[in-house]
């Protein structure tokens, strides 16, 4: 892939190659629940995140078994939510631009003899659903990987009913500012500006390190079009919470994630 195709060409097409690759990689967001996590699911012992460590507080969700419940996973693929979801007694769909990672949802489904519906595609065109369609969207911490979210929010807010929550994972956009390298190291020195994007900001010797690598190009968004975006797309935002990542040297410092659930009146 890196030899043939240029990310600014086509992000979509290239982020999508990029998660396929990270699939065979066996990326942390890449690797299928177990057979016990779905067991304790199947007995109302669950939970989910949409950023690295925290669970999504269970007063976020519906009672998925006292009336059905239609769930779609936007970008959120893996067979990791949606597999538990499912397991919990909701009907889920699954939305997402890798195919890899989708044949991860559809593993578990088979292993476990679940019924999912999978969908690939762009997550800021939903064009196949017909408006207010679902009762819940789980947006796991994906929209890192668009150059513009509002479409996406615009697109979520339309497909959902009444009443119906989305519950998002952010990268807080500070991430972006630093050097990513010394970053690493502990050491903090800004070179970036937000709204940030790798296929401007890189230098050309990381792009290549990227483009051989098969890795993802990211794009930080500023808190104007994470959480504002929502609003404008007609949703209150209902809950908020943040979130780290023990893995990311700055989150000694701040925390890194922000966990969102937006209602559509």
């Amino acid at each position: 892939m890196s030899q043939k195709f240029d990310p600014a060409d086509d992000i979509v097409a290239y982020n999508r190659a990029a998660w396929d690759s990270q699939v065979r990689k066996k990326n942390r967001w890449t690797v299928p629940v177990s057979s016990e996590e779905i067991q304790r699911a199947r007995n109302d012992d669950w939970g989910i995140v949409l950023t690295p460590e925290k669970p999504v507080p269970r007063g976020w969700f519906p009672d998925f078994r006292a009336s059905p419940i239609e769930v779609l996973c936007l970008a959120g693929s893996g067979g990791q939510q949606a597999p538990i979801l499912a397991a919990a007694g909701a009907n889920v769909t699954v939305f997402d631009n890798s195919e890899a990672q989708l044949a991860q949802d559809q593993v578990v489904a088979d292993r476990e003899g679940l019924a999912m519906t999978l969908q690939q595609g762009d997550m800021a065109d939903l064009s196949v659903f017909e408006n207010e369609t679902f009762d819940l969207i789980v947006h796991p911490c994906s929209n890192s990987f668009v150059p513009n979210v509002l479409p996406v929010w615009r697109e979520a807010a339309r497909v959902m009913k009444r009443g119906a929550n989305l519950l998002s994972g952010i990268v807080n956009p500070i991430f972006y500012l630093f050097d990513d390298q010394l970053m690493e190291k502990g050491e903090f020195k800004v070179c970036h500006k937000i709204p940030y994007s790798d296929l401007a900001s890189l230098s050309a010797e990381q792009r290549q390190a990227f483009l051989e690598d098969d890795e993802p190009f990211c794009f930080g968004h500023t808190l104007t079009d994470q959480l504002g975006g929502q609003v404008e797309a007609g949703l209150a935002i209902t809950g908020l919470y943040e979130d780290c990542w023990s893995d990311w040297p700055i989150s000694d410092y701040i925390p890194t994630f922000i966990a969102t659930k937006a209602t559509k009146s």
